[in-house]
């Protein structure tokens, strides 16, 4: 397995499991669980590899910046989550582009 597919795979459960943190703020989990239910989406092109699939999956991340970014500025109470989860995404993010740079696209 590629080291950066490793890397996007390993942050992306990293991120998941930050979205579930989110109960420590004071979210209810169904909220939480919710939250991270679309990110079950790209997880099978991720661990196979599929550079489409990292290619979209980078679009996951806009809207949990912008809820992540919102809740560290107004939510005294989920800032500390909220930096984790600001911090993994962006590597999350940084990650699969780099993948998405460094593997070669299949002919056809």
């Amino acid at each position: 397995m590629n080291g950066l597919r490793a890397l996007a795979i390993g942050l992306w459960a990293a991120l998941t499991l930050s979205l579930l943190a989110w109960i420590t703020a004071g979210y209810p989990w169904p909220l939480c669980a919710l939250a991270a239910l679309p990110l079950l989406a790209p997880l099978r092109g991720l661990i196979l590899g599929r550079r489409h699939t990292y290619a979209w999956a980078t679009l996951f991340a806009v809207p949990y910046f912008a809820f992540g970014l919102t809740e560290l500025l107004v939510n005294r109470d989920a800032r500390v989550v909220a930096t984790v989860s600001l911090v993994l995404l962006v590597a999350w993010f940084c990650a699969m582009v780099l993948f998405l740079r460094t593997a070669r696209a299949r002919p056809g």
